[in-house]
């Protein structure tokens, strides 16, 4: 009986420590510091009339900014969590997006030019997120792999299954 309580409390308290091993990431922690610099925000259309085309479905696919910008080795395998903007890639028949890529501000993939590849995760989610949710950012919890991969979109530097994911909220001031 003593041991059934103290393995309870032991694994009540363990708990709370596993929780705290996984790594808040900003996404300038996915950059290498010794990598050249990249723009990572969209360029502004100055030309208003080159603004329908950008717009438009069917209009030309814009260029990647770095499709192959270095990434940190350092990250693969750690459990992380990172806040960002989801572009779906596969929706179930629910209208969950079950694969997307995570960028780290709204519209990337779609009407702009995609983020360098060390700023886009390809993510993969079992139960994913309903698809009228995905205009607001999320918190994508789980472990992150380094490795390249290719979407219609774009060219991605990062890999993760996602254990969580969750609403962001900005902190309160």
């Amino acid at each position: 009986m003593l041991r059934c309580l103290l393995a309870s409390l032991f694994l009540a308290l363990a708990l709370p420590v596993s929780a705290a091993e996984v790594r808040e990431l900003t996404w300038s922690e996915l950059i290498p510091p010794d990598a050249p610099p990249q723009v990572s925000e969209p360029t502004p259309i100055h030309d208003l009339s080159q603004l329908a085309d950008a717009l438009a479905e069917s209009g030309p696919a814009a260029m990647q900014q770095s499709p192959a910008a270095p990434v940190v080795k350092e990250l693969d395998g750690q459990a992380v969590k990172l806040p960002g903007y989801i572009v779906p890639l596969d929706v179930t028949d629910e209208g969950r997006v079950t694969e997307f890529l995570l960028v780290p501000y709204f519209g990337a993939c779609i009407h702009v030019p995609p983020p360098p590849s060390n700023q886009i995760v390809h993510v993969r989610a079992e139960l994913g997120v309903l698809l009228d949710a995905l205009y607001q950012p999320f918190w994508i919890e789980g472990p992150l792999k380094v490795e390249h991969s290719s979407s219609e979109l774009a060219e991605v530097g990062y890999q993760m299954q996602a254990d969580k994911i969750y609403a962001y909220e900005l902190p309160d001031s």
